[in-house]
Parts: structure tokens; C-alpha cells; sequence
């Protein structure tokens, strides 16, 4: 079950190595250092590598606004609803369309080459106008308030050292490993929808190369205090220590690492008073392994192939989530579950010559600052066709009350489409925790245990998944991309919620659980990316999806969910 244990390691190996290495690697293997770029273009300024000789502050940071109007889906009604509606079975998610924005801040202080000060504040974020969503509070962001310009979120303020020997980083830090499927930093934009929140620690951090400085092979040691994750939320009285051993090999764009996560955490709880206090315990091992490859194309210098991989294991014992029989003998659920994603992809370079040939140099240096790669005699460089083909695997539970949790969630900022996952599934499972904890249920002071581990948050969870996409850009400066998913559940999909209220094993929408079916969704979205003065770019664009559900959406007559929609309106601004 990923949201038993949300792995966490942010390896700093690669912050000191050698960029002019990094261009010689690059050189020897015919693939450009600028290949990530190439694929997606963020838009985001360069952050440049640190002088031995200077001193130097800078700001980063966006301000990201998005006008969402979709079609409200049905959910499980709660017991209040009921109450104020008797007969009520369902009830919408109430929630057409909203304004929302976020302003993120990321300063930096370099001093010469051996210390570094980096912070990140999100000052405001959260939803400012429009509808509100309706009894979604056990979401991690559940959109039911207005809070767009009071929610201020601390996110990062950490030291790092450069040594002879290593890096050593102390702080608060971001946590990020491979893909993002299990340790997301809520930090990497994504091809569609957008990120939140993300994983961060209280973090010791000491990586090095025992191969010497010029060795590919890096080594890292970590002990963290979680400060949030998708499991742990040190805030509130969620307290999680874990230490972390990762190893891995990497030579220009070719990676391959393993990491591994031992983690012990209690949350403290009270039932009914905060006198009848209590303490719920995991304890869980994790291995991640992750690899990528690019190489180029026989017969077209300007064509890439490139692939990546995450796969992951976790295994321990908790009594987050208990039977009846477990909780009177003291027994503990063993926890079971893997996930992983794999992607192939190919890009072709093309060069933007407009500003480079006909425009002054300042022009000239305007453009290239968007790159890593320096401008050529051709031009500044960019990928006008990109293909990709993503498939995931997520393992799931159709007994969530057997004694073994196999549910896998992946970190809801690795996106997958924009609506199946990150609208439908995500709010399901949170209407469902939410009516499980609903005041007017007779066990609402102490909840089923495990209920507040039953929102997906808008990640991949119990299913299997297809994802092509593809992204044609015209003008270096312009995106035009579609996608499609389909994706079915890797068991039967019965919501916990339904088998502790009513012992019935059904899903969602108390329909068959058997029927595994999820859905086709289709997305498509243009982007533009515009350079203004001083060092802004602006970001306009929009974004949609519509999604046919399948038999695992369907309600107790075997009716299915209406054909769903949703269009993002999106403006930004980067510094």
C-alpha cells in the first residue's frame, strides 16, 4: 500500500558534479546535454552552476493561475446529506467551476562554490472564487473553501556544502527520486494538470563518490524527520523517522540507482477526548529501483530515443489499518505492495533560427537563456516532434480487511491524464473517507482505523494504465499536445467504506466490484511560452479532457457514469 510508506530521498550527488563532464559525456554518447528540454520545455529560467570566484543571490519562482470548469460527477452521499435528504444515495461533487492560483518563491544564495542557502515559500495557494466542492475535506487539497490568499505553505530552507570528498545538506528539504511515483517533490511541472504540495523532510543528507571525482558511481546516506508526505503530516502529531541507503551509476543521460528506506512512524490520536489518547505504528522496508537511457537515432543527428523506469516494493507491519479481531489481540497488518512505470519515447531537434540570425545579440542571448544547450550556428535548439508511451502498474486490494494491505498508490504529482485519476478516482475515495468520519455515524470519534489512508489524492492507485502522448511544436515557443489513457484496476475495486457501513463488498458507487473496467480518457492542451523583459516569460494556455467510463464506474444498477468533462484555462508567470 503505497500510502503506508511514501519513500523519501533527494540525492544531492548530482549537484556537484562537473558540468563541463556532463558536456564531454554528452559529446561521447551523441545525445545532447539539453535532451530533458528538448522533450519537455518547462519554460522555467536556468539556475546556473556556482562561481569559485563570486557571490550571488537570486529569486525564482511562478505565479500560476488556473479557470477549471468541468462537469460534477456523483459521489457517495454522507450521513448528514442523508439526514437533511432522507432517500438521498448520491450526491454530486457540487463543484462547475472555480478560480484558482498559487505563487511560489524559490531564493538562492550561492556563496562561491562551497555553500549554497536555498529556500521555497508557496505564499499563497488554494482556490479564490467559483464553486466549492461538497464534503471532500479528507482530500489533501479538497477544494471546499476559499483559502487561495490565506494558505501560506513552508517548503523548503536548507544549507548545502560542497566538499572535497562529497555534499553534505542540512534542512528542510525537498524529496524526489526517479519518476516521482513514490517520492515526489511537488516540484516538476507535467505534461497535463499541475503539481501540489509534494514530499519534504527535516533532513541530514552526506552523498559522495567512493570512485574518486571523476568516478560515475555515487553513494548517499540520509536520516530524515518527515515533515509531508502522502503518509505523514508532521503537523499533525504524524511522526515519521526514516533512514535511507541509495547507490547509483550515472553517465550523461544513462542512470541506474536503487534505493532503499527503513521507516518507523506513530501517529497520535485521541478518541472522543483528547484524554483518551492513543498511538498507531508502522513500520516498513522499501526498495525503489529506477533507470533511464537515451542514445540517437542510426541515420538523423538530430533524432533521439530515450526511457525510464521506476519499480518498487514495500513491506512491513502496521496498525494504521486493522480488523476488529486484530485491534482486541494487539495484531498487526502486514503491509504488501509494489508499483511501477515504465516509458519509451523519441524526440526530433529541430532549431529555432528567427531570433538568432535576424534579431540583434541581445535577442540572440534572450532565446538562449531558455536552454541548456548553447546556441549553434544553426540556431537555438528544440524538439518540434516529441512521441512518448508510458505504462503503469499499481497493485491493488480487494479485501481491504483480510490482514494484508496490497493497495499502491503512486505520489499523486506523478500525473496520468487529467481527469480520470485526478478528478473521479481522486474524489471518490475522499467522499468516502470523508462519510466514514461523518459526526453523525455512531463511530465518528474514533473512525475505522486506516480511513484517513483511503484518499488517493489524485494518484494512481490498484490499476493498470496505458498513456501515449505526443507534443508537435511549430515554434520553439509553442506546445500543441494530446493523450490518451486507458486503464483498468488490478483487482476487484470495493470501497472500504461500503464494507464497514454496510458489509457489502461493491465499489464506489455500490456497483459490481468485479468489473475492472476503468475508462478511456482522452486529453488535449496548447501551451505558449512568451519572453518578456526582465528575465519574465509568460505562460498562456489551456487544457481538456473527456473520459467514457468503464464498468468499474458503474452504480448499483449497473448504470454507468455520464460521460465526463473538464477544460483548464491556465496564465503564469515565471521569473
Amino acid at each position: 500500500m503505497r500510502r503506508v510508506l511514501a519513500l523519501v530521498v533527494a540525492l544531492g550527488a548530482s549537484a556537484w558534479s562537473s558540468g563541463v563532464r556532463a558536456a564531454d559525456d554528452a559529446a561521447a554518447s551523441g545525445v545532447p546535454q539539453d535532451l530533458p528540454r528538448l522533450v519537455f520545455d518547462t519554460g522555467r529560467p536556468d539556475v546556473p552552476a556556482p562561481d569559485p570566484d563570486a557571490y550571488r543571490f537570486m529569486v525564482h519562482g511562478e505565479h500560476q493561475v488556473r479557470y477549471q470548469v468541468q462537469r460534477s460527477f456523483p459521489l457517495t452521499a454522507t450521513a448528514s446529506a442523508i439526514d437533511r435528504r432522507p432517500g438521498l444515495v448520491e450526491q454530486s461533487l457540487g463543484q462547475n467551476q472555480f478560480l484558482s492560483h498559487w505563487l511560489r518563491f524559490t531564493p538562492r544564495l550561492q556563496m562561491l562554490d562551497t555553500l549554497e542557502l536555498v529556500g521555497q515559500l508557496d505564499l499563497v495557494t488554494g482556490v479564490i472564487a467559483g464553486d466549492k466542492a461538497r464534503d471532500t475535506r479528507a482530500d489533501m487539497t479538497p477544494r471546499d473553501e476559499y483559502n487561495g490568499f490565506s494558505n501560506v505553505q513552508p517548503r523548503w530552507l536548507y544549507a548545502q556544502w560542497r566538499l572535497p570528498f562529497g555534499v553534505v545538506r542540512v534542512g528542510q528539504q525537498p524529496n524526489h527520486w526517479g519518476m516521482g511515483i513514490l517520492a515526489n517533490d511537488g516540484d516538476h511541472p507535467t505534461l497535463f494538470g499541475d503539481y501540489r504540495y509534494g514530499s519534504i523532510s527535516e533532513r541530514i543528507l552526506f552523498a559522495t563518490k567512493p570512485g574518486g571525482k571523476d568516478s560515475d558511481f555515487y553513494l548517499a546516506v540520509a536520516g530524515d524527520l518527515v515533515f509531508r508526505d502522502q503518509t505523514a503530516r508532521l503537523t499533525r502529531g504524524q511522526q515519521a523517522f526514516q533512514g535511507v541507503l541509495a547507490a547509483f551509476y550515472e553517465k550523461g543521460q544513462n542512470k541506474l540507482g536503487v534505493f532503499s528506506t527503513l521507516r518507523h512512524q506513530e501517529n497520535d490520536k485521541t478518541s472522543g477526548s483528547p484524554i483518551f489518547g492513543y498511538t498507531d505504528e508502522l513500520d516498513a522496508v522499501a526498495i525503489d529501483l529506477h533507470g533511464k537511457i537515451a542514445a540517437p537515432i542510426p541515420g538523423d543527428a538530430d533524432a533521439f530515443v530515450f526511457g525510464e523506469a521506476e519499480a518498487a516494493y514495500i513491506l512491513g507491519s502496521t496498525n494504521f489499518i486493522r480488523t476488529a479481531d486484530q485491534a482486541l489481540e494487539g495484531g498487526k497488518t502486514q503491509v504488501r505492495s509494489y508499483g511501477g512505470a515504465a516509458k519509451i519515447g523519441v524526440v526530433h531537434r529541430a532549431w529555432s533560427t528567427g531570433f538568432w540570425r535576424d534579431g540583434d545579440g541581445a535577442s540572440a542571448r534572450r532565446v538562449s537563456a531558455s536552454y541548456l544547450g548553447a546556441p549553434s550556428d544553426k540556431g537555438v535548439p528544440y524538439g518540434d516532434v516529441v512521441a512518448e508511451l508510458e505504462v503503469g502498474y499499481a497493485s491493488g486490494d480487494a479485501d481491504p480487511y483480510d490482514g494484508t494491505q496490497r493497495r499502491f498508490v503512486f505520489d499523486p504529482n506523478h500525473r496520468v491524464g487529467l481527469l480520470l485519476f485526478d478528478e473521479v478516482l481522486r474524489f471518490q475515495t475522499a467522499r468516502a473517507a470523508t462519510a466514514a468520519t461523518d459526526p453523525l455515524l455512531t463511530n465518528a470519534t474514533r473512525p475505522t482505523p486506516g480511513v484517513d489512508l483511503l484518499p488517493s489524492n489524485g494518484g494512481v492507485f490498484g490499476a493498470q494504465y496505458i498513456n501515449p502522448t505526443a507534443i508537435y511544436r511549430p515554434r520553439h515557443w509553442l506546445d500543441l499536445k494530446g493523450g490518451l489513457v486507458v486503464a483498468q484496476s488490478t483487482s476487484d475495486v470495493v470501497d472500504p467504506y461500503r464494507v464497514t457501513t454496510g458489509g457489502s463488498y461493491v465499489n464506489y458507487r455500490g456497483g459490481n466490484p468485479r468489473k475492472k473496467d476503468l475508462g478511456v480518457e482522452l486529453d488535449a492542451g496548447v501551451e505558449g511560452r512568451f519572453p518578456l523583459q526582465y528575465g519574465l516569460k509568460a505562460q498562456v494556455g489551456a487544457q481538456g479532457g473527456v473520459l467514457f467510463p468503464g464498468g468499474a464506474l458503474e452504480d448499483a444498477n449497473g448504470v454507468r457514469m455520464n460521460t465526463q468533462w473538464i477544460v483548464v484555462g491556465r496564465v503564469g508567470l515565471l521569473f
